[in-house]
């Protein structure tokens, strides 16, 4: 008996072995792949059948979750659409999420190790678990007059308070609506996407700061002066020249002082101030101020600045850039916002928020706070210095140079009564044949009240005619003289 009774034995520790072996396998290492394997309806199951907290504007819900009477649990809903798609993105149950609903998933789905305790409250009370609110730092008035201004025409408007780096508006157009990405019919769905991604428009493409950059024109003037205050060897007095055409260093190309082929020169003499060439947006100046100035000095103030460098807002910011290893006469159509600089509207309000924060620019933040069901604040907004690309005094004269812009320069329809308004228009040529890209980049204060703002609009032409008046807009949205 013993040596049948030793086989049985051995038969059931090796049967007991290969069961633990396999369920170690699939519950431990295999478990990352299976819970990813598309065929695995338990796991959709599970991460849709969950109560999803509200992404919250202003106090109202924006992104909500309903129960939908169906295996998924829950629908996804959102009001209004189309103005927030870009930051909400959208939660799908065939093609995933995007926007806040993927940087956040985590504390919106109530998983984040921020809410354990909360988790483990929930459970020991009978609750159903529930994910945490997200409120941004959208200010409704400025979106939605950011939407209407643009009035579905391709472009991007970012408004920033310059004292926090809190975004107060981020409208991509033209959008899309995720209520019907959200869907569960996913036929329904699954048109709808192949419908956005044949659209050449890309209204899935988050303009503000993403997808194909754009090159900023004479908005970028406002860096080039920035670095000259900051070498020593310029003031906003400071006479620099402004001939009606400049031959590039070391080449036949000639470039013209305005855009539209226009060759006026800048002051008396072909030369003019600092502050006169800004205000009239002389390209032979800045060409050769940028020159002048030197690359070392321009990347470096463009750096600080935030250029080269990768955000988290918490959306993925990509990077705005210039060219490096320049010639001079790669540096001098470099210094008017052309040859490889490449910018998101994101960037654009930083540099001008640096101004209106006496030089001092601040990491862009979309969250103001994370709270639970029961109101308990897990996380708020806390203001973070990004760099210092100028001191104060010369913050200052950017901010005097800039008021003569909108004063008596290009920049005019940005002009609020009783508010101090500065900015830069820029004309960013991009293409033959291809009308230019307008740009506003500016700010508006008055008392404690400040904004920034970047405007772009595709092929707009003119920033005097086209981007300047959106810019008004938003900022009279935000601020109350």
């Amino acid at each position: 008996m013993n040596k049948p009774l030793r086989h049985v034995w051995l038969v059931v520790g090796v049967l007991f072995v290969l069961l633990f072996t396999s369920t170690t396998y699939f519950q431990v290492v295999a478990q990352s792949r299976l819970n990813a394997n598309g065929q695995n309806l338990r796991t959709t199951y599970n991460e849709y059948g969950r109560h999803r907290g509200p992404i919250v504007v202003d106090g109202e819900a924006i992104a909500n979750s309903t129960a939908s009477g169906d295996t998924y649990g829950y629908l996804r809903g959102y009001d209004p659409g189309a103005m927030y798609a870009p930051v909400t993105g959208y939660y799908s149950v065939v093609y995933g999420f995007s926007g806040i609903e993927r940087s956040l998933n985590d504390t919106l789905s109530g998983e984040a190790d921020a809410l354990f305790y909360h988790r483990i409250s929930d459970i020991l009370s009978g609750k159903q678990g529930r994910g945490a609110t997200v409120e941004l730092t959208l200010d409704a008035k400025a979106q939605e007059a950011a939407w209407d201004a643009l009035d579905g025409r391709r472009g991007s408007v970012v408004a920033l308070d310059p004292e926090t780096g809190a975004v107060l508006a981020m409208v991509s157009s033209p959008s899309y609506d995720p209520n019907k990405l959200a869907s569960h019919d996913t036929a329904a769905v699954q048109e709808a996407w192949s419908q956005l991604n044949d659209d050449p428009d890309r209204p899935m493409t988050n303009r503000a700061i993403g997808g194909d950059l754009y090159p900023p024109g004479s908005a970028f003037k406002l860096v080039v002066a920035s670095a000259a205050l900051e070498s020593g060897d310029y003031t906003a007095d400071s006479v620099i020249p402004g001939p009606g055409t400049y031959t590039l260093p070391n080449s036949s190309s000639v470039m013209n002082n305005f855009s539209g082929g226009r060759q006026e020169p800048c002051g008396p003499d072909d030369e003019s101030t600092l502050a006169e060439a800004l205000r009239q947006s002389c390209n032979t100046s800045f060409a050769q101020l940028g020159v002048a100035v030197g690359e070392d000095q321009l990347a470096t103030t463009a750096e600080e600045f935030g250029f080269g460098q990768r955000l988290e807002i918490p959306l993925s910011v990509t990077p705005s850039s210039i060219g490096t290893d320049l010639d001079d006469a790669q540096l001098a159509t470099t210094s008017i916002g052309q040859y490889e600089d490449r910018v998101t509207p994101l960037q654009m309000a930083m540099v001008a928020g640096t101004f209106a924060n006496d030089g001092v620019v601040m990491e862009p933040q979309l969250v103001q706070a994370v709270r639970t069901s029961d109101l308990s604040t897990v996380a708020e907004l806390s203001p973070k210095e990004l760099g210092q690309p100028l001191s104060a005094s010369n913050a200052a004269q950017m901010r005097q140079m800039m008021v003569g812009v909108v004063e008596d320069g290009t920049g005019t329809a940005a002009a609020i009564d009783g508010v101090e308004v500065g900015g830069k228009t820029g004309t960013a040529e991009w293409g033959e044949d291809r009308a230019a890209h307008s740009w506003y980049v500016g700010y508006g204060q008055v008392d404690d009240q400040k904004i920034a703002v970047a405007v772009v609009v595709e092929e707009g032409g003119y920033g005097s005619r086209t981007a300047a008046p959106i810019a008004r807009d938003v900022m009279e949205a935000v601020i109350n003289p």
